[in-house]
């Protein structure tokens, strides 16, 4: 599941990479780039707003997934202790390494 979770979020990011390079950075963006005739015809006069719309919500929805993919998160060792639960076998638990005695400092 976690697999999933961060191909959307790598899909979302390139999306919100798409909303932020097409965007101009002094307020012309797309809609600069067609003249006063894209206005007229095409209404490209609200294209400014879809994209700050789809800048935002693209935002939001990786952020959504990024805290979503936490709960399916697993460490190695639990994922360890998980299969040797499901095959039967139980979980041997390991004993810390210790320093060896005398202190080897001159």
């Amino acid at each position: 599941m976690i697999s999933f979770v961060t191909i959307l979020i790598i899909l979302a990011c390139v999306v919100l990479a798409f909303f932020v390079l097409i965007q101009n950075p002094k307020g012309g963006g797309l809609a600069g780039s067609f003249g006063s005739l894209g206005n007229q015809v095409m209404g490209v006069k609200q294209s400014t707003d879809v994209m700050e719309k789809g800048t935002w919500g693209s935002m939001a929805i990786i952020a959504a997934l990024c805290l979503v993919s936490v709960t399916f998160y697993t460490t190695p060792k639990e994922v360890k202790e998980l299969q040797k639960q499901k095959s039967g076998a139980p979980a041997q638990q390991q004993a810390p390494a210790q320093a060896p005695a005398g202190g080897g400092g001159k």
